[in-house]
């Protein structure tokens, strides 16, 4: 009878501790959604709140307290700006194009521009870190151990990870967000996505800096700027050379005939 209720005893106990496993697990999952999940809701609230303010007229009515500011305090007006867009970008806010005209606006196109793409890149740097905290990191997983082509994408996928995500940067058609959390998604390294994405806005920060640094002379004349100038011959012909640049190793992977994405 003792050996019985101790069997029972050790059934108890194991069935016991997988729950606590189970638990902790679970526990673990919530976790790390709890940033991404902080994200959404307040992308959400943000877009409620903020997508009548953050605009070209609301900068264009308050440019002269903007500058003002700037002028009697500097340094808090380029820390302030960088925390700003950093939150805009971070948490999916409307206004980051207004943002970067902004910059350009208060502080030059150089170096207008350097702030611009540090802010970018951090605000980027949170909703990656947070997407793939909470999602990218299982997903990846599962598409490794997964069977046959889905394993293969996943392996594709990381042989040809600088070529798509320069590519996701340059091209002007890809959503912000979308380069920001796909990524994620399939597990891309941090410092692989920082040196990217870093690197793969400077072109477009350039552009829309540069138009916000004209835009005294738009507000005088009572326009608008001009943001499809991106789409210009002579500014989209060099970003199409680039990416056909970062496809390069894309196509030598075909002549030699290695699988791609």
């Amino acid at each position: 009878m003792r050996r019985e209720g101790g069997g029972g005893t050790n059934a108890s106990s194991s069935w016991c501790d997988h729950l606590s496993k189970e638990d902790t697990l679970n526990a673990e999952r919530i976790k790390r959604l709890i940033p991404i999940t902080i994200i959404a809701i307040v992308a959400l609230v943000g877009f409620v709140l903020f997508r009548d303010r953050l605009t070209y007229d609301a900068l264009a009515e308050n440019r002269a307290d903007l500058i003002a500011f700037r002028d009697d305090n500097y340094l808090l007006a380029v820390l302030v700006f960088i925390a700003a867009y950093t939150a805009i970008v971070g948490f999916s806010l409307p206004g980051a194009t207004i943002a970067t005209l902004t910059g350009g606006f208060l502080f030059g196109l150089f170096p207008g521009v350097f702030y611009n793409v540090a802010a970018a890149s951090m605000g980027a740097l949170i909703i990656f870190s947070a997407a793939k905290l909470g999602l990218g990191e299982r997903l990846a997983a599962r598409m490794e151990a997964s069977p046959g082509r889905i394993a293969r994408l996943k392996a594709a996928i990381d042989k040809s990870q600088w070529s798509v995500l320069f590519l996701m940067r340059l091209i002007p058609v890809v959503p912000f967000f979308v380069a920001n959390v796909l990524p994620a998604l399939v597990n891309v390294r941090t410092w692989v996505f920082a040196v990217t994405t870093v690197v793969g806005i400077i072109p477009g920060a350039l552009i829309y800096t540069s138009v916000g640094s004209g835009l005294g002379e738009v507000f005088e004349a009572g326009g608008t700027p001009d943001l499809g100038i991106i789409f210009k011959p002579y500014i989209l012909g060099p970003i199409i050379g680039l990416c056909a640049l970062a496809l390069l190793p894309l196509i030598l992977r075909v002549f030699r005939k290695e699988p791609i994405a």
